[in-house]
């Protein structure tokens, strides 16, 4: 009987329960030489440097935040390295992903049309998969952002786009019922979110929205995100889903009346704050920054 995207969760559980109590499983020769065929891909990907790319609308980053892709493809941010634990996330990332496909298949669910190219627009994108005829993101996750795809509550934070994405490549193929299969890379654990059709965009009406906004000389006034209290004493900080950003310190130049994000390094970490009506008593290193992260 042919399977269903539905229960890929609990198939993928039930295929490996066995290795829990010391039988093993067995994978053919050829599924196991596809997978080492990724690995291999995998670390070649990671090993070529990125930095020198043209940035470019692409069905991944259509759904961030106008203001953030105005500065995204207009700007020029300073060169800062990657940090290598960093580097390192990324890559047990999107090895992690492939192992969640290599369980997907284990299980007797179809993967097909793995990274197949999709044009919404005239944007471009690379889908992940189709499990089952239906598109399939395949997302690993920090404890934190892993529960908005088991809570279902990734709708209501979306910093990355991931629905814009999502829809695009659902429009190309003309199919509705797609999600996200998320692995969480602390613990192991699985979790299907499957959208409903009001928390998708019009992702047509989003790519046209986007391009007129990049024929602008200035950003969209409006801001990604709006800075939160830092305190009781009236002190404004940037919200967590711009402190990775590499415009933070161009977008908000205007802020301190003028003088722009001044930085302080807090025990718990480094705090850019917009607003600073009360000193804080902690170390001020923004000359350390100098606008550059």
């Amino acid at each position: 009987m042919k399977k269903k995207l539905d229960t890929v969760v609990e198939d993928i559980y039930s295929s490996i329960e066995d290795l829990g109590k010391g039988k093993p499983i067995k994978v053919s020769e050829e599924d196991l030489d596809k997978f080492g065929d990724f690995m291999k891909e995998a670390m070649k990907d990671w090993l070529t440097p990125r930095a020198n790319r043209k940035p470019s609308l692409r069905m991944s980053n259509i759904g961030k935040p106008e203001r953030q892709l105005w500065f995204e493809m207009k700007a020029n941010p300073r060169e800062v390295a990657i940090p290598a634990p960093t580097m390192i996330k990324f890559l047990y990332g999107h090895i992690l992903e492939r192992v969640v496909l290599f369980l997907t298949e284990l299980s007797g669910h179809e993967v097909t049309d793995e990274q197949k190219e999709v044009k919404v627009n005239g944007v471009v994108g690379h889908m992940d998969c189709k499990i089952d005829g239906e598109v399939v993101d395949i997302k690993s996750a920090s404890n934190f952002a892993f529960k908005k795809f088991k809570d279902s509550t990734l709708p209501e934070d979306d910093p990355f786009g991931y629905l814009s994405q999502l829809t695009g490549y659902e429009h190309n193929e003309g199919t509705s019922n797609g999600g996200f299969l998320a692995i969480n890379k602390e613990t192991g654990e699985l979790a299907l979110f499957t959208p409903q059709s009001l928390d998708k965009p019009d992702i047509k009406q989003t790519i046209t929205d986007i391009k007129k906004s990049l024929q602008k000389s200035k950003p969209p006034a409006k801001l990604c995100y709006e800075p939160i209290a830092e305190g009781t004493y009236g002190n404004f900080k940037l919200p967590r889903q711009c402190t990775y950003c590499p415009f933070k310190f161009e977008c908000h130049k205007d802020t301190n009346e003028g003088k722009g994000l001044r930085v302080f390094q807090y025990a718990r970490g480094v705090t850019y704050l917009t607003t600073v009506k009360k000193l804080p008593k902690v170390d001020e290193i923004t000359n350390r920054f100098n606008g550059a992260t």
